[in-house]
């Protein structure tokens, strides 16, 4: 007969390949997403600036 203690032993088993396959993935999603925002963010200021070059904002009084 199995007791308390042993079945605990039994359920606290841990496979660490899949912890280490979890962890993995998740820093190459956290990764991804860091490089992601960094070429959206020069694309958007890339953008800003190109924007501002067309419709720069004409002084009403030096007319």
């Amino acid at each position: 007969m199995l007791g308390h203690a042993d079945c605990l032993v039994n359920y606290m088993q841990v496979n660490y390949f899949v912890i280490g396959v979890i962890v993995l993935l998740g820093l190459a999603v956290i990764i991804f997403l860091i490089l992601r925002n960094r070429k959206d963010e020069k694309d958007f200021e890339k953008d800003q600036l190109e924007d501002n070059d067309i419709t720069s904002p004409q002084d009403p009084s030096k007319d």
